[in-house]
């Protein structure tokens, strides 16, 4: 074996995760040769002190990062679904009885495939439009305004280190209100469920949109910095 092969091999011999064959090729060609075993002190002086280094501790919201992380991942694919599983059904439905083995089926299929195109698309703006907002598509709900008045109770502070951290995920109607709610992290008390049903019902909601009707069943996630329960 060359040095060049040997040197390739020498994190494997220091650790012990090579066959014994090749340890021992290895051990013979280092009894000769200076310059591999000066290599494999530099691997050994690199591992000791790769060994004194301090474990860095995770930030102390990364789990609430993570939760925010994989619960937008899950929307986005619900998301997609959807709109695969309406356009399967507008093809099913729609277009294979208009489509005719004659000429004047398939032209007519054409048609109605790009009539059907422009009204999937005809709520995105391909312009900057003000307060233009997609009506044809799927649109999931969101939060417009938390309620005007302070509650009793539950503060939000984001510039205050070391704040418990609430994330609740509401469940909203056809209407816009909360039909329900769940505490994914946090604090979970009959004085915080109190507090929180409060804020929700004067708070207020844009329902789940799916092709510019508003449905029941969309869900907002709600992230409080920091909640402090009094009495």
């Amino acid at each position: 074996m060359t040095c060049c092969e040997i040197r390739r091999q020498l994190p494997g011999y220091l650790d012990g995760a090579i066959r014994s064959g090749k340890h021992a090729r290895v051990r013979e060609h280092l009894d000769l040769c200076e310059e591999c075993r000066e290599e494999l002190q530099r691997y050994r002086r690199l591992a000791v002190s790769l060994g004194q280094l301090e474990s860095a501790a995770p930030p102390p919201d990364l789990a609430a990062k993570i939760r925010v992380r994989v619960y937008q991942e899950r929307a986005a694919r619900e998301r997609t679904r959807r709109l695969f599983t309406r356009a399967r059904l507008v093809f099913e439905n729609i277009l294979e009885p208009l489509a005719l083995p004659a000429t004047g089926g398939v032209l007519t299929a054409v048609l109605v495939f790009a009539l059907v195109a422009q009204n999937l698309v005809g709520g995105i703006p391909f312009g900057a439009v003000p307060n233009d907002l997609p009506t044809s598509l799927f649109q999931p709900a969101r939060l417009e305004s938390l309620a005007p008045f302070p509650v009793l109770g539950i503060s939000i502070n984001s510039e205050r280190p070391g704040g418990a951290v609430l994330m609740i995920e509401a469940t909203l109607d056809a209407q816009g209100d909360v039909v329900g709610y769940e505490i994914l992290s946090g604090p979970d008390s009959v004085a915080v469920r109190q507090q929180l049903d409060q804020l929700l019902l004067f708070s207020r909601f844009r329902p789940q949109m799916d092709f510019g009707r508003p449905t029941a069943g969309g869900r907002v996630l709600l992230l409080f910095s920091e909640v402090r329960v009094k009495g």
